[in-house]
């Protein structure tokens, strides 16, 4: 897929031109603000961004880069399957704003692992789960960084490393001028324009098809229209029952335990508005979600009966956007540069955002646990986590590499995020809804549930599977089905043997796990199955192990933790159960009324002190009638304090220098 680059001049001053306005947009507030940035204005924005801006941000941070360009080109090869992940997507937002939200929001907690820290005492728990999250975020980045460079290689003949390296540069610079605030910013920007290119690609290429009726028609006689899948089978790619349990999964693992969205959480000016903006979000988010299926069957109607991969036009699936834009829209001059630019900004703005808080998480988890940096200042901590994202910009450098060999922009996305959900999501319920689990059955089902979804992975990318793709056709090929601007290829007797092997190797979208000696190893039913399925396993296992060693392991007292770090709900349901009562800790925050729900002064006794007064942990047990009986050995210790405190008192009255 080539063309005159003289043809294109127009294409690329627009190119250049957006990424320049999209970047100096959201930096001109900081250039013009005279007053010192500090952390807190870096990693939380410190509760300025309008509820619209948050709404879009969420929603762009939910579906990436890959819906732009992905999701169209999965319809066309694969069929809508995909789509019912919308299902679990939407489900998962109630949850995360009555379940998770709710109990960590008012923790004033920088990183949300800090929250596991405090739940389960273990510095190890946290550090664990940090680095789930780290290992998660660098792979999903590593594919929203490889997936404009398909597009600009095809459209223009850029090569992979000169995109890859040079997205990866400007997100690192962004991320050291700006900050969340401006990723937020550039998010809404970006959202806005791929919403405006998706509409002109469907009102024009639904006129080009004959009509919404054609589109449609086309679309399900030729296999891409099937909904409502219940086989149960579970080595098949994608059915119904696997994308709404697979993707609520993934998306309670993303939206409610990843650091880049609790940040926006806590950025928010109170606990009402994130669960305003969280509900508003659901129908925005079918929208936008749709939006890029819809595209998909307008691309898939205007080429069913010449299909370019197969004439060698294009040589990946993900190649279909921008052929499709190439072809259709280049009398349009500066639309195919604003696509790209479009293509290329997203990307920029996802890793911005989560360089942002991979940097965050590094720091406050594990570099300022080191005694030498444990007392930073603020303008220390902060320009500490703007070299951690350096650091972090050229790790994905390398291992945006190593996405090109997967196949295609949502396999690689789906498959990385499924396998490296569950653990988290699993130490996350641990921790909220389970009274009973403790730091060795938090560790323990990280551990088995890692290692149980990494052999799973390895295993899958084992198999000699057939290529998933629906029958492609080239009956209707003639000599002006493409643009006359649109050259042919130079090797185009490699690229039709090429698509032949395809068309040839396609099967019914089911994976053949009896092909080629497979079915002599019984280890194979296990790896084949579907990655979407792996959240699912993953959570599972982390919560069923940590439970089951948690009450061999368990310690009353050293096991006791703050009420209000459990889900209220949960603490009610745990006293219907028979047995001893829980012991826990008193709680060493100041509770109001708009967090009274989440302390019981019942279980927890509130200790008041200055800033530079140390916590004492209360550890009492609740009678039947729900008052708090304290161990006569701290209430003299609380007795000598008081009169400690007196004597201080009465001596700096006196005007003795302590």
């Amino acid at each position: 897929m080539t063309i005159e680059a003289s043809s294109m001049i127009v294409d690329y001053l627009v190119f250049i031109a957006f990424i320049i306005v999209s970047f100096v947009l959201p930096l001109w507030g900081k250039f013009r603000r005279k007053t010192k940035e500090t952390k807190a204005d870096y990693v939380f924005a410190t509760g300025r961004v309008s509820m619209g801006a948050m709404m879009l941000s969420i929603a762009r941070g939910t579906l990436g880069v890959r819906s732009f360009l992905g999701y169209p080109s999965e319809l066309y090869y694969r069929g809508n399957a995909m789509w019912e992940t919308l299902y679990g997507m939407l489900l998962a937002y109630p949850i995360v704003c009555f379940v998770f939200v709710p109990v960590y929001y008012d923790l004033g907690i920088t990183s949300v692992y800090q929250y596991l820290d405090m739940r389960f005492r273990s510095r190890l728990v946290r550090c664990v789960a940090s680095f789930s999250y780290v290992i998660r975020s660098l792979l999903n980045l590593s594919v929203t960084v490889f997936t404009p460079c398909v597009a600009l290689k095809a459209v223009i003949g850029l090569p992979y490393w000169a995109s890859i390296i040079g997205i990866v540069t400007i997100s690192v610079v962004f991320t050291l001028m700006g900050g969340l605030k401006a990723a937020i910013l550039s998010d809404v920007i970006q959202g806005l324009m791929m919403i405006g290119i998706s509409v002109v690609m469907i009102i024009q290429g639904t006129m080009d098809a004959g009509g919404p009726a054609q589109v449609v028609n086309v679309t399900y006689e030729r296999g891409r229209w099937e909904f409502f899948n219940f086989n149960m089978d579970p080595t098949i790619r994608v059915s119904t029952v696997s994308a709404v349990l697979g993707q609520l999964f993934m998306s309670l693992s993303i939206l409610g335990c990843q650091q880049n969205f609790v940040q926006r959480y806590c950025s928010m000016s109170s606990k009402r508005k994130v669960v305003k903006t969280m509900m508003a979000n659901i129908p925005a988010i079918a929208i936008l979600f749709s939006l890029s299926w819809v595209v998909g069957m307008v691309i898939f109607a205007n080429y069913a009966e010449c299909d370019p991969l197969s004439m060698g036009y294009i040589s990946k699936f993900d190649e279909i956007v921008p052929f499709y834009v190439e072809d259709k829209f280049l009398n349009m001059p500066g639309l195919l540069g604003l696509v790209m630019a479009t293509l290329f900004n997203s990307a920029l703005t996802l890793a911005v955002s989560n360089l942002n808080s991979l940097a965050t998480v590094t720091f406050e988890d594990f570099l300022s646990q080191i005694p030498a940096l444990s007392n930073l200042k603020d303008t220390m901590q902060l320009r500490t986590i703007k070299i951690i994202s350096i650091f972090y910009g050229i790790l994905i450098i390398g291992v945006s590499f190593l996405v090109a060999m997967l196949s295609g922009v949502i396999e690689s996305s789906m498959l990385m995020t499924s396998a490296t959900s569950g653990p988290l999501l699993g130490v996350f319920i641990l921790a909220m809804l389970v009274p009973c689990a403790n730091w060795k059955g938090a560790v323990t089902g990280m551990i088995f549930s890692h290692c149980t979804t990494l052999w799973m992975t390895f295993g899958h990318l084992t198999l000699n599977k057939k290529e998933e793709i629906l029958p492609l056709s080239t009956d209707g090929c003639r000599n002006d089905t493409f643009s006359p601007w649109i050259t042919k290829p130079s090797n185009l007797l490699y690229s039709l043997a090429n698509s032949s092997a395809i068309l040839n190797g396609s099967n019914d979208g089911q994976t053949d796990l009896t092909s080629e000696g497979t079915s002599d190893n019984p280890l194979n039913l296990f790896y084949g199955i579907t990655y979407m399925y792996y959240a699912l396993i993953g959570s599972l296992s982390t919560v069923l192990v940590g439970i089951i060693v948690s009450l061999f392991t368990a310690n009353p007292k050293e096991d006791a933790y703050e009420v209000h770090l459990l889900h209220p709900v949960a603490y009610k349901l745990s006293k219907l159960f028979p047995g001893k009562e829980r012991l826990y800790a008193s709680s060493t925050r100041l509770d109001s009324g708009n967090n009274a729900t989440n302390a019981t002064s019942s279980s927890s006794i509130t200790s008041i002190s200055t800033t530079n007064e140390k916590m004492a942990n209360v550890v009492g047990v609740v009678d039947t009638r729900g008052k708090l009986h304290l161990d006569n050995g701290y209430i003299q210790k609380l007795n000598a304090l008081k009169g400690a405190s007196l004597e201080v008192t009465n001596e700096m009255s006196k005007g003795t220098r302590l």
